[in-house]
C-alpha cells in the first residue's frame, strides 16, 4: 500500500513538471502593469446637475453619470472601504449561488417573506444592493434621489412617506402625495398580476414586496410615476413606493432595477428606450472620473462585439452569457472548457455578467487551472500574504512596473482581453499588496463581476437577446 501511495505521488509530481514545461516552453504574452498608478481610492466629490445644461441627448436616448456607492460611506478610509466591498461582495455571491442551487428543491423569492406581509405580493429576485448608483428625478415636479443600479434585480423602489419603517438616506423620503404624477395601481390591473404571486392583502391598491437575502426587505405600494433623467422624462414607470424598508442600501433611496425580468426598467421603457442600455465602469484604481449608463440607440457603440445571452427560464432576471474557454499569456488553458459552464436542467451552474459582483468568481474546476496558469506567468514576482478570499497574492513593495501574462475570457463571438488593472487589485496599499481578482466557488455557477467589467462599454440590447463588450468604452 505504501509503494503504492508513492508511486501515485510521484506519478503527479512528475506529471505537474511535463505541464509546466509544456506551458512555459512558448513564449507567454505579456502586458505592463504600473503598480504605482493603483491604490485604493477615496471616496469622489459628488456633483451632480439636476439638469443638464448642455444639448439633451439625441431622440429615444439618454446618459446618465454613474459613482460607485462607497461615495456615499462617509468617514471611512479607503481600506475600510475596501474591506466592506469584499463583504457586500461575499454576501451577494452566497444569495447567487444559493438562488441557483435550490432550484430543483424550492421555488426561490418567498424564503424571506416576513409573515406580517405574507400575502402581500413577492416580485422577481433580488440580490441586495448593487455598487453603482446614480441619480434620478421622481415625481412631477422631480425630486431628486440617490438610487442604486442593479442588474440583478427587477423592481424600481424607493422609501416614501409615510414610513413605518425606514432606513436612513442621504436625501430627503419621498412624499408620493406631493407628486402630481403619482398613481397608485389597482389590483386588477395587468401589472399588479405580472408581479410573482398577486394578492393586495384587503386592499385596493396593489402591495408589493421586496426580499433580500440578507434579510433586508421593502413593502409598500405598487405604483406608477415619472422619473426624470436630466431634461429627458419618462411617465408612468412601474415602481414600488416602500413604506416599511430596512437594510443596509449606503444612504440611496432605493434600488433601481436593470434585470431581464419584465418589471425591470430596461422592459418597462422598451417603447422609449428599445430595450437596450450600456454601461462604462472607469477603473477606480486609477481615475476619479464618474463612470456612465445609456439608455436607447446611443447605447451600442461601433466597435462592439456581442455574444447571445442564454435564457434561464427558472431565473428569467439574470444575464446568462456563453463562456468558452479563457487563454493566459496567448494560450488556451488546460482543463477549461465550454462544459465547465454550463447550467444543468436544474437551471444551476452556468456565468452571468453582473453589475452588483466585484470579485470574479469561477466554479473550482476552471478557477484552479486558471490560477495556476497565472501563477506559472508570475513566477519571477515575490509572493505575499493571502486572505480569505484571494489565494494569490504578490508584495510589489518598491516595483514601479512589471509584466504580467495577458488573460483573456473567450465568449461566443466576443472575446475580453483584460487589461492589467483588472487582473490585479490593490487589498493593502501600505504593505504594497496586491492580488489576483479572481476567486474560486464550490458552486457551479460562475460570475463574471465588475473589477473584470472595467474599461469595456458592456451593452445590453434584450430585444436583440445579446450582450456586447467594447474595449476603452469609457471616453
Amino acid at each position: 500500500m505504501e509503494n503504492k501511495t508513492q508511486h501515485n505521488f510521484l506519478f503527479s509530481l512528475f506529471f505537474t513538471f511535463i505541464s509546466i514545461r509544456f506551458i512555459t516552453s512558448y513564449p507567454l504574452e505579456f502586458q505592463t502593469h504600473s503598480p504605482l498608478l493603483h491604490s485604493l481610492p477615496h471616496p469622489p466629490t459628488l456633483s451632480w446637475p439636476e439638469s443638464k445644461s448642455s444639448e439633451p441627448d439625441p431622440e429615444n436616448s439618454t446618459t446618465l453619470y454613474l459613482h460607485h456607492i462607497d461615495a456615499l460611506s462617509f468617514n471611512k478610509t479607503p481600506q475600510q472601504l475596501f474591506n466592506l466591498r469584499l463583504q457586500r461582495d461575499t454576501a451577494r455571491v452566497k444569495t447567487f449561488t444559493s438562488l441557483a442551487s435550490s432550484l430543483n428543491q424550492t421555488r426561490p423569492g418567498k424564503s424571506g417573506s416576513r409573515s406580517s406581509v405574507s400575502s402581500s405580493v413577492v416580485s422577481g429576485l433580488a440580490l441586495g444592493s448593487g455598487e453603482y448608483f446614480t441619480r434620478i428625478g421622481v415625481g412631477t415636479p422631480p425630486r431628486y434621489v440617490y438610487m442604486i443600479l442593479d442588474t440583478g434585480s427587477d423592481i424600481v423602489w424607493l422609501q416614501c412617506a409615510p414610513c413605518e419603517n425606514c432606513y436612513s438616506q442621504t436625501d430627503p423620503v419621498f412624499d408620493p402625495k406631493k407628486s402630481s404624477s403619482y398613481a397608485g395601481i389597482s389590483c386588477l390591473s395587468p401589472l399588479c398580476r405580472r408581479l410573482d404571486s398577486p394578492g393586495c392583502k384587503g386592499k385596493r391598491v396593489c402591495q408589493y414586496e421586496v426580499s433580500y437575502g440578507d434579510g433586508s426587505f421593502t413593502v409598500g405600494d405598487f405604483s406608477t410615476e415619472m422619473l426624470t433623467f436630466g431634461r429627458t422624462g419618462v411617465p408612468r414607470v412601474a415602481i414600488g413606493c416602500g413604506h416599511d424598508n430596512e437594510g443596509l442600501f449606503n444612504g440611496s433611496a432605493g434600488l433601481f432595477g436593470l434585470g431581464r425580468g419584465g418589471l425591470s426598467f430596461p422592459i418597462q421603457t422598451a417603447y422609449r428606450f428599445k430595450q437596450k442600455f450600456s454601461y462604462c465602469f472607469v477603473d477606480r484604481f486609477v481615475s476619479n472620473k464618474p463612470s456612465s449608463i445609456v439608455f436607447g440607440d446611443s447605447a451600442i457603440p461601433r466597435t462592439v462585439l456581442f455574444t447571445p445571452l442564454i435564457k434561464n427560464l427558472k431565473l428569467p432576471t439574470f444575464y446568462y452569457v456563453e463562456l468558452l474557454g479563457i487563454s493566459v499569456g496567448g494560450l488556451p488553458v488546460r482543463g477549461i472548457s465550454a462544459s465547465l459552464f454550463r447550467f444543468d436542467k436544474t437551471g444551476d451552474g452556468g456565468v452571468i455578467i453582473d453589475s452588483g459582483t466585484s470579485v470574479t468568481r469561477l466554479t473550482r474546476l476552471a478557477y484552479v487551472p486558471l490560477r495556476n496558469a497565472f501563477r506559472i506567468g508570475t513566477r519571477h514576482l515575490k509572493q505575499g500574504p493571502v486572505d480569505e478570499l484571494f489565494d494569490t497574492c504578490y508584495d510589489l513593495a518598491g516595483i514601479k512596473e512589471l509584466k504580467i501574462p495577458t488573460v483573456v475570457l473567450h465568449f461566443r463571438g466576443a472575446d475580453m482581453n483584460l487589461p492589467s488593472g483588472n487582473l490585479l487589485v490593490p487589498v493593502n496599499t501600505d504593505k504594497r499588496t496586491y492580488c489576483f481578482a479572481f476567486a474560486g466557488t464550490a458552486s457551479k455557477l460562475s460570475i463574471i463581476g465588475n473589477i473584470q467589467q472595467q474599461g469595456f462599454r458592456v451593452t445590453y440590447d434584450l430585444a436583440g437577446s445579446r450582450v456586447g463588450f467594447s474595449p476603452q468604452g469609457c471616453v
